[in-house]
């Protein structure tokens, strides 16, 4: 440990990716006719070395080599306590932070975009499609495609498009396309646009159109690649926790809470499964997603079968949703504005292993704010929603008089993200919380859909 800072060698990096699909039991995915769909209905989508991940459940998975070297860069990134915040918020807790935002882009995403890119291209792929919510996915995928001589284009939802410029030239620098979604380029788009000329988009739609331009290319050598929400994504994030869990056994602590961020649930994932591991086999220990109000996925949608974007080119997971055709409303924390989750992370709610919560997009800055006040570093308006989590349990700790040890994942820096903090400086930024009509509206379009619990009963 150098000061606030807990570090580990290169050499100390995990070799292995940890698989949750090993410990928990998952509904399958199903088709078009309701019934469950096999590994080779998704080959014109995913290279089959990624779909053998996706479907495994094996617990240990090796990191290749050539992953391993370019995790090199940034990884092991380092562990942090957080002790300017807890002075300022007088309590008995520990609170560490994993620093995600070292990485060439600035957020966590790359841990599995490098891990894709380089599966892709083991199997002769020469293009990858994928969409972007606030731009941090597209940027990661940019750069894993430079890596490795890839051709990458981006479809990055239009509010986050115009919100944050930046991002576009990001990818650009690394060789990656981006286009606003909805666009004129895919039949998907071009629905969305007539239906409303003036959407802000959602990832829905950008999925739709990303599935639709990879699958079309007739050469075969373009696949679509997804920065969330998939058993083989939360797979390669668990680098996360695991090196996290080697950096807490340095200075002698274990986490009595875990928190991450939520919106497709990867970076969630990437902190807490290695702990929710320990949890199953009878640790004790709190585990939360975090997401916002105005999307709140987890915390009043229900755990339905879904589609997972909204033109219904991917099969139906079982997921807490709030509908595939829900458009968001054009909150900052763009990267939060998904209308369902991961399963894995669904699952594990489901379950009562994860507790979801929800926070305002006021209460978000303010942490947000906060926390670059006391530990000097500006977070994504994403990353603000955990910040805003482990204050909450910091000061429920001094409120208890427990000496409680808090981590949780720093998924990104705001730095790209500075006009949305002018706008909350000028007291722009308000809340947004979804009304109970508009959450039975989107409701609608899965009514019909065959439910987990029913296909349990089988």
């Amino acid at each position: 440990m150098t000061g606030r800072k807990i570090f580990l060698n290169t050499d100390e990096m995990p070799r292995k990716w940890y698989n949750i699909l090993a410990d928990i039991k998952m509904n399958p995915p199903l088709g078009p006719d309701g019934n469950p769909i096999g590994p080779e209905a998704l080959a014109p989508v995913f290279p089959m070395n990624l779909i053998e991940q996706e479907v495994s459940t094996e617990r240990w998975i090796d990191i290749p080599e050539p992953v391993l070297d370019v995790y090199s860069i940034w990884r092991p990134s380092p562990l942090v306590r957080a002790l300017a915040l807890e002075k300022a918020l007088d309590t008995p807790a520990k609170i560490y932070f994993k620093d995600e935002s070292v990485s060439p882009p600035g957020s966590h995403k790359p841990n599995t975009a490098v891990a894709q890119v380089y599966y892709n291209k083991e199997f002769g792929i020469e293009r990858i499609c994928t969409e972007t919510g606030a731009g941090q996915w597209g940027s990661a995928l940019s750069f894993a495609c430079s890596q490795f001589g890839l051709e990458c284009k981006v479809f990055m939802v239009r509010i986050s498009f115009d919100q944050k410029p930046y991002r576009k030239s990001m990818m650009a620098a690394w060789g990656g396309e981006c286009v606003p979604s909805p666009s004129m380029a895919t039949k998907a788009g071009q629905e969305a646009l007539s239906k409303d000329p003036n959407t802000p988009g959602s990832l829905g739609i950008a999925i739709s159109e990303a599935i639709e331009a990879a699958v079309g290319d007739e050469t075969g050598k373009t696949r679509y690649s997804l920065g969330s929400v998939l058993n083989h994504v939360m797979l390669h994030q668990t680098v996360i926790g695991l090196e996290a869990k080697k950096q807490l056994e340095k200075v002698g602590d274990y986490p009595d809470v875990v928190i991450g961020c939520a919106g497709g649930g990867s970076n969630f994932a990437g902190v807490a499964f290695p702990f929710v591991r320990d949890k199953i086999n009878g640790k004790q220990i709190d585990i939360y997603p975090v997401e916002p109000a105005g999307c709140p996925t987890l915390t009043r949608g229900p755990f339905v079968y879904d589609h997972g974007d909204t033109a219904r080119y991917t099969p139906m997971l079982p997921m807490h949703s709030l509908g595939h055709t829900f458009v968001p409303p054009p909150i900052h924390a763009g990267g939060l504005r998904y209308h369902g989750m991961a399963p894995t992370v669904s699952q594990l709610v489901a379950e009562g292993i994860a507790e979801p919560k929800s926070v305002t997009q006021v209460s978000a800055y303010d942490a947000g704010v906060l926390f670059a006040r006391t530990e000097g570093i500006i977070p994504a308006p994403e990353t603000t929603h955990a910040i805003a989590g482990a204050i909450e349990e910091a000061k429920k700790a001094k409120e208890e008089g427990k000496e409680k040890v808090i981590l949780f994942n720093y998924s990104g820096h705001g730095l790209l993200d500075l006009a949305a903090y002018d706008k909350y400086f000028a007291g722009e930024i308000h809340n947004i919380e979804m009304s109970d009509e508009d959450l039975q509206s989107s409701e609608e379009v899965f009514k019909d859909f065959p439910t987990p619990e029913a296909l349990k009963s089988r």
